[in-house]
């Protein structure tokens, strides 16, 4: 997951998490925490910066109105917002940082809110500036262009924001959007509420003696235990809970969907899709090929699912048993281990890749271990553009942890060299791109680990990793994004999104995808609520970037671990372009059209060539 400051672009992906990890028995070891001193030397410092900012913001005033007087002024106008973004990105970072490495903690708390505050109020100052860039006009601000070198890093944002003029409103109605963010995020935060802190979870008694509440963190530690009973039991139980409140959350759901058809409409777009996606100008026609390809590529899922009935000696495949792993490994890593394994997996991306990434290893960017307090979970902060990125994860010794630390990682060489190439304006990468990083550096360690495995029992381990990673990403999320699309459709016909009709949506849509019709899995009615449980869906229409990312992955890795030096050369640039241009673009000039067919068959065809190896196995 990367995780960008909030003036940038902010996001979580954790599913509903119980806040605090487990601590290790000692210290943990100082080169296995951040240094956040290379931002501020002590929160007195950020305190100081923090009140700067807010000081500089009511002089963006004195720029509005002038903009279009002559290029120098302009040139001035946009230096200045954008030292500010910067400075605030920064100030971002430790905030959260430190938030998030003790949430316990009422100052680091207080700390954050006191910086989201301050980019409420950036974002409420420069608001007048693309209302008035849009008056101006294309062919002015293209002789400022001209005329002025001190705009060379702000071409494309000019461009990007001349391009959304039919969608840009009036100053007083771009002020009036931009302050109700508060009252369009508030299905997301009652959601929130709910889902965290208010539920009554269920308790249930295994078959052990164990009791365990089904809470997020509880369902997601049992519902791959090897008792079938017990799986069903944590199941039925924990969706059980969540259908008590199907009209609560469909209320909230419903108000989130709502609340973009709303925008959507103010803002000009035909529907809630290519206003959601048009930030990036990515073409709605991605979107759909994503959806329209992943349907056609069922009958692979369908096969993985007949493969996993028949390794786990069942009869018949429940819902139940979708998590359960077909092999168990033992084996225990350190984090050097993991630094290892990821620098040799990498090694066909070139010397100076894994160089960079050793550099990051051996420094203090990241905050690898659990401990009391600290945030669940994974992500990577590049928010701190004149410093480096950094990276929160929980090391647990498993091979997840391992694959997380090369995913992570793939994020923070992605923003290294973005930083490296792109002045701070053009630097700042979208979603679209960034999770092809990641997911590249996952799949060349897959490779390796499937490659090097010295037994049968390992080899078919790691397949399953591998597999799991294409069904859950590629599939389960691009189901994800056929839900979004049916819900928003839905409701821009005028039909009401209560509990019972999103559950209905969502219950054909998982009956599709396990192939329940075919008799592929068997998909109980109860579970058609699981929607509930995702809040990815309070982000209208982003998820589908995890599977648009793992097929550009799949059709670059390939190519690069066979050792094609110009196909390496091409994805580096990728990564080196940054945001200085649209990501739908970036990949097309790289040779990957992702609104074709290409991305989604290669990560089609890996899944097909990974069950032709786990077949081989099962019958050898």
């Amino acid at each position: 997951m990367i995780k960008f400051g909030a003036v940038l672009l902010s996001l979580s992906l954790l599913a509903p998490a119980v806040l605090g990890a487990d601590a290790p028995a000692s210290p943990p070891d100082p080169h296995l925490v951040w240094d956040l001193s290379e931002l501020y030397p002590s929160d007195t410092a950020w305190d100081a910066e923090r009140k700067s900012i807010a000081e500089a913001l009511p002089g963006l005033a004195s720029f509005k109105g002038t903009l279009g007087n002559d290029a120098a002024r302009l040139a001035k106008a946009l230096h200045t917002v954008s030292d500010l973004r910067r400075r605030l990105g920064r100030l971002d970072t430790y905030a959260s940082l430190k938030r998030d490495e003790d949430t316990r903690n009422a100052s680091n708390q207080d700390r954050l809110q006191r910086v989201e505050l301050l980019e409420n109020d950036f974002s409420t100052a420069s608001a007048y500036m693309d209302p008035e860039v849009v008056a101006i006009g294309a062919t002015k601000i293209n002789q400022f262009i001209a005329a002025d070198p001190a705009l060379k890093s702000f071409v494309f944002g000019l461009k990007d924001t001349l391009r959304l003029a039919p969608h840009t409103l009036g100053d007083q109605a771009e002020g009036v959007l931009a302050a109700s963010g508060e009252v369009r995020g508030a299905p997301g935060r009652i959601y929130t509420l709910l889902a965290n802190a208010d539920l009554p979870w269920p308790t249930v008694t295994l078959s052990d003696g164990r009791q365990v509440k089904l809470d997020s963190q509880g369902y997601t530690a049992t519902r791959d235990l090897p008792n079938r009973d017990d799986r069903k039991k944590v199941f039925d139980a924990f969706f059980g809970k969540w259908a008590e409140y199907k009209n609560s959350f469909g209320a909230t759901l419903g108000g989130n969907v709502e609340g973009t058809i709303f925008e959507a409409h103010t803002r000009h777009y035909p529907n809630s899709v290519s206003f959601a996606i048009a930030k990036h100008n990515i073409p709605e026609t991605v979107y759909r090929a994503l959806v329209d390809e992943a349907n056609k590529g069922l009958p692979t899922l369908y096969r993985y699912f007949e493969l996993r009935k028949k390794l786990l000696g069942l009869p018949e495949l429940h819902y139940y048993d979708m998590y359960v792993p077909l092999v168990k490994s033992d084996k225990s890593y350190t984090v050097d281990e993991a630094k290892k394994m990821t620098l040799s997996a990498v090694a066909p991306l070139g010397k100076d890749y894994v160089d960079m990434l050793a550099k990051g290893f051996s420094e203090s960017w990241m905050h690898a271990l659990p401990q009391p307090g600290k945030k669940p979970g994974a992500y990577m902060n590049p928010g701190a553009y004149d410093v480096h990125p950094y990276v929160l994860a929980n090391f647990t010794g498993n091979y997840d942890s391992v694959s997380t630390i090369a995913h992570e990682w793939g994020h923070a060489m992605h923003s290294v060299l973005a930083e490296k190439n792109q002045p701070f304006e053009t630097a700042n990468y979208p979603i679209f791109l960034a999770e092809i990083a990641s997911t590249t550096n996952e799949m060349l360690l897959q490779d390796q680990q499937i490659a090097n495995a010295r037994t049968k029992e390992d080899k078919m381990f790691f397949l399953n990793q591998a597999m799991e990673t294409i069904r859950t990403t590629f599939y389960r999320q691009t189901m994800f994004a056929e839900f979004e699309l049916k819900a928003h459709e839905a409701g821009e016909k005028g039909e009401a999104l209560t509990g019972d009709a999103l559950t209905k949506i969502y219950l054909d849509l998982l009956k599709k995808y396990h192939g329940d019709a075919q008799g592929v899995v068997k998909i109980d009615d109860l579970y058609g609520v699981e929607w509930e449980y995702i809040p990815h869906f309070y982000n209208d229409f982003y998820v589908y970037q995890y599977a648009t990312s793992l097929s550009a992955a799949a059709y670059f890795s390939h190519a690069i671990a066979a050792g094609d030096t110009k196909v390496r050369d091409t994805y580096l640039n990728v990564l080196k372009s940054g945001g200085s241009d649209y990501p739908y673009d970036i990949l097309k000039r790289a040779g990957l059209d992702m609104a074709s067919s290409a991305p989604y068959q290669a990560i089609i065809a890996r899944m097909n060539m990974l069950l032709d190896q786990m077949d081989a196995l099962q019958k050898g």
